[in-house]
């Protein structure tokens, strides 16, 4: 259990991993609408994907360091569910302010190609991945489509998208707050958090935990595989979005995890508290990673009018791909290059 004096600078980290994020999230959406021809409401998703984190990478992460016998914060799974919220609350924002701006309800704006302000809403669906790989989407998709082109012959639609038109949607509700902060992902890392801190029993000791250490690396491997496979599924995407997109999905990582280590070492500058190595490592895999569980959920929930291939393709496709085969490596050599050459006196 930490002592009270360093709970106070685990919650100042803390914060200021959520500010770095947040920051990144916004950052992300001006990168994205500079140099790529995604959609705003696009460009806005993903960047609230890239404002979050990534368990996967992190557990990633945690298991090479764990390997490498490289020492970190004990709190920094506490970060992991902390820092995920920025990246939703980034997307929420941005794409409310373009719902006020007049985006249509196909996520269009007026000065983009296919804008259409009473265009129906059940069209949002089609708009994914035409070539999609389940019979099932594409049946859904036709009958969706056959319903719309009904209603719309017949008029029984236009009072209801009359009504849409100009909408202002408002911006939390209550369903979209439980979405992002109590979505499956976030509630199990609290609660196992709680757990651990309830029970005391933590970390290696003369008897490890058989069912938290000793399965974990096999697990991982079973997650990684998975996660390599749904990965290779969305790579295809990308061509849709061009090279600029895909060119993003791989620089930005390192970046943004970058940034994190600087954010990282001036904090514990101004505090005087020596972080671990590992602590570095994965604060930057924190601001580094993009979301694939957290942010999609939100995303359905509240973000019909985005693409749901493009963001996923980028963050799953690409830079977890980069981060656990390149990048972790990348950042803990970068993380001590600033201890070195920035020591703390």
């Amino acid at each position: 259990m930490l002592p009270s004096s360093q709970l106070v600078n685990a919650a100042g980290f803390m914060l200021v991993g959520v500010v770095t994020n947040f920051f990144i999230g916004i950052t992300a959406y001006l990168i994205l609408r500079a140099c790529t021809r995604l959609r705003r409401v696009d460009a806005a998703t993903v960047a609230g994907y890239y404002g979050s984190d990534s368990a996967g990478t992190f557990a990633t992460c945690v298991g090479v360091l764990v390997t490498a016998k490289i020492a970190f914060a004990p709190y920094m799974p506490v970060m992991l569910a902390v820092m995920e919220i920025p990246g939703c609350l980034v997307a929420l924002f941005l794409v409310s302010m373009l719902r006020r701006k007049g985006m249509d309800p196909l996520g269009n704006m007026s000065d983009e190609p296919g804008y259409d302000p009473k265009a129906s809403p059940l069209l949002m669906d089609l708009v994914d991945d035409p070539h999609g790989s389940s019979r099932e989407a594409k049946a859904r998709a036709r009958a969706l489509k056959e319903e719309a082109e009904m209603a719309l012959e017949s008029g029984e639609m236009d009072d209801e998208i009359d009504s849409l038109v100009g909408k202002k949607q408002p911006l939390l509700t209550p369903e979209l707050l439980h979405e992002v902060f109590l979505n499956p992902g976030i509630y199990l890392l609290m609660a196992g958090i709680a757990i651990g801190f309830i029970s005391g029993y933590q970390g290696y000791s003369s008897d490890p935990d058989r069912l938290f250490l000793s399965l974990f690396n096999g697990l991982l491997c079973l997650f990684l595989l998975e996660m390599g496979i749904t990965a290779s599924r969305k790579i295809r995407d990308l061509k849709a979005a061009g090279w600029p997109f895909v060119a993003y999905a791989i620089l930005a990582p390192n970046v943004y995890a970058t940034i994190g280590i600087v954010v990282a070492h001036a904090y514990s500058m101004l505090t005087h508290q020596r972080f671990e190595l590992g602590t570095y490592v994965l604060f930057s895999v924190l601001c580094g990673a993009a979301s694939y569980i957290a942010v999609p959920a939100v995303q359905r929930l509240a973000i019909p009018e985005a693409s749901p291939t493009l963001p996923l393709a980028a963050s799953l496709g690409l830079t977890f791909s980069y981060n656990v085969t390149i990048g972790i490596p990348v950042y803990i050599q970068i993380a001590r290059a600033v201890i070195k050459f920035f020591p703390i006196t």
